[in-house]
């Protein structure tokens, strides 16, 4: 099988990111966003969904963490759909329910080519490290339109703000990997109308 590979660049007056994503890796990464926490959750997404991914961002973050985690994912949207191509043989659904202590997550996926975000997360604290805690749905939402995925996050049993935050990106990460992951029993493209 070919490797999936996709990457992506973008530069404005705000970022200079370039990101590539193997989906069929090992959860190797090298990641350098300027805002660590954020780079923390982007490698438990990487590492549990098994994708090795490079992300290089020079961002206005003197400004705040907006500019930067809203344009990563944007760009790591159309990395995965860059990386797809035209979706065939490829299960189209994930879902994953993960704990982390006192947190549970859900996340489902459909690569369906019509982007649609469902988010429920209530953050206790404004931040986390130097990353606004509102920016997770933000993070979310970018993927979502720029991959043209229908994607549900929930936090089904909340706690402390860190194992939310991370238990959201690692759930995402294992929903994306059981989505993108071929299935042998088909070739063509898994849906009724032909097309995804």
């Amino acid at each position: 099988m070919e490797r999936r590979i996709g990457s992506c660049i973008r530069k404005t007056k705000e970022t200079d990111i370039s990101l590539t994503i193997n989906l069929d890796g090992q959860g190797c990464n090298k990641i350098d966003t300027g805002i660590p926490f954020f780079d923390h959750m982007l490698d438990g997404f990487a590492r549990h969904g098994l994708f090795d991914l490079d992300v290089k961002v020079k961002g206005d973050i003197e400004v705040d963490s907006h500019h930067t985690i809203e344009d990563v994912g944007i760009v790591l949207g159309k990395a995965i759909a860059d990386a797809l191509g035209d979706k065939a043989g490829i299960k189209r659904y994930g879902y994953f329910i993960l704990p982390m202590d006192e947190t549970l997550a859900l996340c489902a996926v459909d690569l369906s080519g019509r982007p649609y975000l469902k988010y429920q997360a209530d953050f206790t604290v404004p931040r986390l490290g130097t990353m606004d805690t509102e920016m997770v749905r933000e993070f979310f939402y970018a993927v979502s339109y720029s991959a043209a995925m229908n994607l549900h996050v929930k936090i089904l049993e909340d706690g402390n703000n860190h194992h939310m935050a991370e238990a959201l990106f690692k759930a995402f990460g294992k929903a994306l990997d059981m989505a993108v992951s071929m299935e042998p029993r088909i070739t063509e493209v898994w849906s009724t109308k032909g097309t995804l």
